[in-house]
């Protein structure tokens, strides 16, 4: 499997990656909080690191660290608009379950 992009998200990632200046994508991973267990962590990154594996769609390279590529694989970063709220989303088949707030998901 792998981790993608819609083109929304690699529009937005793009024009800010222009906009500092400077950047090779985004590292995308996890971290053990909330009330379901983890929660997603999204970056600018400005480097490959030697241990990340690296997907890239529409021109756009997502980086992620082997140890949270099993919680994430077949993942979709999507970027939307919705109302006056603007963000990203993900679409990860693994999640089993989210908490109330949406911050959090367990697998």
């Amino acid at each position: 499997m792998a981790v993608t992009l819609t083109e929304a998200a690699a529009r937005h990632v793009s024009r800010f990656i222009t906009k500092r200046g400077k950047g090779v994508g985004v590292r995308l991973g996890v971290k053990t909080t909330g009330c379901s267990g983890m929660a997603y962590k999204l970056e600018f990154a400005d480097e490959v690191a030697p241990e990340d594996v690296v997907f890239e769609g529409h021109g756009v390279k997502v980086l992620i660290d082997p140890k949270s590529l099993p919680y994430i694989d077949g993942t979709e970063l999507d970027f939307v608009r919705e109302g006056l709220n603007e963000g990203f989303k993900f679409h990860n088949p693994r999640e089993k379950d989210r908490c109330g707030c949406g911050e959090s998901f367990r697998v």
